[in-house]
């Protein structure tokens, strides 16, 4: 396993061969495997521990004089287990408390296990995936909630059940809503504006005014690349898109197109010059402002930080603020990500899909990256759907940022795979000077601009200790949020909505638990005082333009436009 920068190889010298590099970073993940091992005084514990446990459950079972004192067991907790179906019968009762005692003994084997860090983390996810798969929850043959409902509707909910799973099956993904209810343009991706430029990588949308005057200062939204760009203007009531246009911002949006096997051999930099750059200018030049307001949006936001330190690299300076949303720009602690990243899987996908691949460069494709972004929270986002749309015949509600969630992305390999070697794996984007990007050092030290740092405090992709990090990688002003929920959740919480609280810390010290402790929380968005931040930063206020683009840019067609609207 590689954690630390490599030396750079020669270009003139000899290369070594993909295979054989591939079979000895694979040879060294099964050696530390092998070497697994559970201290044997923990061992015994937990073997007295459970055989302790399981008679107590078996002879609550045969009635509650039976039991420790007579006294009946806890209600169960857990969700899955929480309908009345399940305590009806002692049967299924002990069914559930059964499988629960087993998954909670796996779980404290894997954690006893001995081995570094990163193989223990392995360990643990692998138990953990198959303790939410082989829940009883999951199974017709055990869930008496799908059975009474098969009883009560002469079987129909089964029937439905093959269906809706026979669908599923031709789609290639578990359904998580019911995407019929939505379209791109219609009920999602809805606030009114054109493009105005667009090249095979990205098109620029600018959002019409809702105010009479606007900042003339721009601003410009960078999405993440993974994801589609309208999870920032799911629907009106959620938009932060919307939010900032009626802040009176004159907003711009960079959708990333979807990509296609004709642009499967494009690199990062091309991300970064031909996307981010290139927007970045575009909007300077049709707004005629020297400087913008940016924001990035996960890997958007790395991808723009990425983007601005090249230009200060060449001596350019276009961004007034930066806006960092979820954000890593130092790989150190990548949550529970960190599980898939190591040497051999980095090859791995440099000899399938990156620039080593026989026959060249290929996809990445979309439901591939989905899939195992759904199985870091499989019981919500995976078993929940099981049981539901197959055993209980019951198609899923409506939801918009569900619907946006199963609408993937490819991406092209090179691309992905210098993302994974340099951040994931090298963890080299915070070294000044580590890396080459587009013929330039780069050196996130030379942006000197005022930064607003967001990150969600139950984030599972971007740990906020780790977005934290990011503060001391810059020079310039520095502002840190700390929102409620998750990666998703967290971001797109309105202030209408008056959920969640967010915490502010106007110190910045050089540990998150330091900031977290003087942390003041307050309830409500965090998007009023990233309102409240900006605006200083926006410039005077100037007359809206009464038409979308300026200085030779023009209408192309209507937003979202046509690159959101294309499936992987």
């Amino acid at each position: 396993m590689v954690t630390k920068k490599k030396s750079e190889q020669s270009k003139t010298g000899p290369q070594p061969d993909p295979a054989e590099a591939f079979g000895s970073a694979v040879g060294e993940m099964w050696k530390s495997l092998s070497a697994l091992s559970i201290p044997p005084a923990s061992l015994s514990q937990l073997q007295a521990d459970y055989l302790r446990d399981a008679t107590l459950l078996w002879n609550s079972v045969l009635g509650p004089a039976a039991g420790e004192a007579g006294a009946p067991l806890p209600p169960v907790k857990d969700r899955r287990f929480s309908a009345a179906d399940w305590q009806a019968q002692p049967s299924t009762d002990y069914v559930a408390r059964m499988y629960l005692l087993n998954a909670r003994t796996l779980t404290q084997l894997a954690d006893a296990v001995q081995a570094d860090e990163k193989t223990k983390a392995r360990v643990r996810f692998a138990v953990q995936q198959w303790v939410d798969a082989a829940s009883p929850a999951n199974y017709l043959a055990f869930n008496p909630e799908a059975q009474r409902k098969a009883l009560e509707t002469g079987g129909q909910s089964i029937v439905q059940g093959i269906q809706l799973l026979w669908n599923d099956l031709r789609q290639g993904h578990v359904s998580q809503t019911d995407t019929t209810q939505f379209e791109v343009g219609r009920n999602v991706a809805t606030t009114e504006g054109a493009v105005v430029f667009e090249d095979e990588l990205f098109q620029l949308i600018e959002y019409k005014p809702l105010t009479a005057k606007v900042a003339e200062r721009p601003l410009l939204m960078v999405p993440p690349c993974i994801n589609k760009y309208y999870i920032m203007d799911l629907q009106p009531a959620n938009s932060l898109v919307r939010y900032a246009v009626a802040q009176g911002n004159r907003v711009f949006m960079l959708s990333w197109r979807n990509p296609d096997e004709g642009l499967a051999n494009r690199g990062w930099d091309d991300y970064i010059e031909q996307a981010v750059i290139r927007a970045i200018h575009t909007v300077q030049a049709l707004s005629g402002a020297k400087q913008i307001n940016t924001l990035g949006f996960c890997v958007g936001g790395t991808l723009l930080a990425t983007a601005l330190a090249v230009l200060a690299a060449r001596g350019e300076h276009p961004a007034a603020s930066m806006t960092l949303l979820t954000t890593l720009l130092d790989f150190s602690d990548t949550g529970m990500l960190d599980v898939f990243i190591d040497e051999a899987a980095v090859q791995l996908r440099e000899v399938t899909i990156g620039d080593k691949a026989p026959g060249g460069p290929k996809l990445l494709k979309g439901q591939e990256l989905a899939t195992a972004f759904n199985f870091l929270r499989p019981n919500d986002l995976v078993w929940n759907y099981v049981v539901g749309n197959y055993l209980k015949g019951e198609m899923p509600p409506a939801f918009d940022l569900l619907y946006w969630n199963g609408d993937s992305t490819n991406l092209p390999g090179p691309m992905y795979c210098w993302y994974l070697r340099n951040t994931y794996l090298e963890n080299r984007l915070r070294e000044p000077g580590a890396l080459t990007v587009c013929g330039e050092r780069l050196d996130l030290g030379l942006l000197k601009l005022p930064i607003y740092l967001y990150a969600s405090r139950e984030d599972h992709i971007v740990p906020w200790q780790s977005a934290y990090a990011s503060t001391r990688l810059f020079q310039g002003p520095r502002r840190f949020v700390l929102g409620a929920s998750g990666h998703i959740a967290g971001v797109i919480n309105p202030p209408e909505a008056r959920k969640r609280s967010h915490w502010i810390n106007e110190q910045l010290p050089a540990q998150a638990q330091a900031w977290q402790e003087g942390a003041q929380e307050h309830p409500g968005s965090w998007w009023t005082d990233w309102s409240a931040w900006l605006a200083p930063h926006s410039g005077r206020q100037v007359a809206a333009p009464k038409s979308y683009g300026g200085k030779g840019y023009q209408a192309i067609e209507p937003a979202p436009g046509r690159y959101v609207k294309t499936a992987a």
